[in-house]
């Protein structure tokens, strides 16, 4: 990677990614001039489409890909100049299962930790696979063992050297309900001992229930970093439902003003409005329905969800 100018990163941020492209010879550009910085300790979920950049940026970030600018350091360390130490405080739980088939758990969990230059420590490996339910399976053959199990081994893989920064890509994919919730308990251990956590997922309600801030990738760029609440207050929206007694043909001319839509049999008006304004005008809208003679029989409101304002944002919507 060319360097670009020097940019002082906040003192909490373990990871710092500034001016990252990736491109191809076919003109393909994957990212584009990423900045972004993870803090110490934190939970970071990643979202984007598929094909946005996600896995491009992880594998720069973890010194499995090059990038073509911009540059990269993991608790002050380049990832390129001092590739080793950089590479050493990070675990990557990748997509696939690549695992060697014919080795025991045990095995590979014991490599995995020789593979970084750390020396043996058996109270560790036995500690991590106990946490993800894998110590009556350490003598197993990798090739006997269910997906999901096979999934706990990655993760185990990556915990074997006590990184101080683990990356998650889509960790719960063809994962049972049982073993994800496993998982998620152990990521809640593994960050209130201090590991940084960064994950992509496709379960948006994982990230809206784990997650400390949001980003959302899009063709290669950053859309948004933000606190996850923040980003739920600042783009969420509130919609109001009535069930009307009687159904309506359209909007009527006294209403159309109010940003109000009518379902297609007529029989339900949706009004929405923000929750971050002062007033939300429920009360005058209520007092113009009654105005009007138009009663309703009841009503129930609903919030966005993250799902919804990520879908949002990747359209271009808000």
């Amino acid at each position: 990677m060319s360097p670009v100018q020097a940019t002082t990163s906040s003192p909490d941020a373990i990871v710092s990614v500034r001016g990252l492209s990736k491109y191809y010879k076919s003109g393909l550009r994957a990212l584009n001039k990423v900045d972004l910085e993870i803090r110490r300790g934190e939970i970071f979920a990643l979202l984007g489409p598929n094909g946005a950049g996600k896995t491009t940026l992880i594998s720069i970030i973890c010194g499995i890909a090059n990038g073509s600018e911009g540059s990269v350091h993991v608790d002050g360390h380049d990832i390129v100049r001092d590739y080793r130490a950089a590479r050493g405080l990070i675990g990557l739980v990748p997509q696939e299962l690549s695992t060697d088939a014919f080795e025991t758990v045990w095995a590979t969990v014991k490599f995995s930790r020789g593979l970084f230059g750390k020396a043996p420590n058996p109270v560790h490996l036995e500690r991590i696979l106990r946490d993800l339910s894998l110590w009556e399976k350490k003598d197993s053959k990798i090739m006997a063992l269910s997906g999901g199990m096979k999934r706990r081994v990655l993760i185990a893989k990556a915990l074997a050297h006590e990184p101080r920064v683990l990356f998650l890509d889509e960790p719960t994919a063809g994962v049972d309900v049982e073993l994800r919730h496993d998982m998620w308990e152990m990521v809640r251990r593994l960050r209130e001992s201090g590991v940084t956590i960064i994950l992509t997922t496709h379960y948006i309600e994982e990230a809206e229930q784990m997650a400390d801030r949001i980003g959302v990738i899009n063709r290669g760029e950053i859309v948004l970093v933000e606190e996850k609440h923040t980003l739920m207050q600042k783009l969420g929206k509130k919609q109001l439902t009535l069930s009307l007694q009687s159904p309506l043909e359209s909007v009527p001319e006294g209403l159309r003003e109010w940003p109000l839509e009518l379902s297609g049999d007529g029989q339900c008006l949706t009004y929405t409005f923000d929750t971050q304004g002062n007033d939300t005008g429920i009360a005058m809208l209520l007092r113009k329905l009654g105005e009007l003679g138009i009663d309703f029989k009841d009503l129930h409101s609903s919030e966005s969800s993250l799902e919804d304002i990520f879908v949002s944002l990747v359209r271009g919507g808000v």
